[in-house]
């Protein structure tokens, strides 16, 4: 599959995955798509780690 992409982004902080994630969005190139966002949690102990996986494709800009 070619132009196809994943990106694991993961943090123990509600705050700092959000940041990290929205950086990594922002950051995509305009012939960047989004094809899917997996979002999941796991807990050890006390601490919660938040974890999304990101596929995205690499696509051609539209001419007309």
């Amino acid at each position: 599959m070619q132009g196809m992409r994943l990106k694991l982004i993961a943090a123990a902080d509600p705050d700092v995955f959000q940041e990290r994630l929205d950086r990594f969005i922002e950051g995509l190139p305009e012939e960047s798509v989004i094809v899917d966002i997996k979002f999941s949690t796991s807990t050890t102990a006390s601490q919660t780690l938040y974890a999304a996986l990101v596929h995205y494709k690499q696509v051609e800009t539209w001419a007309e």
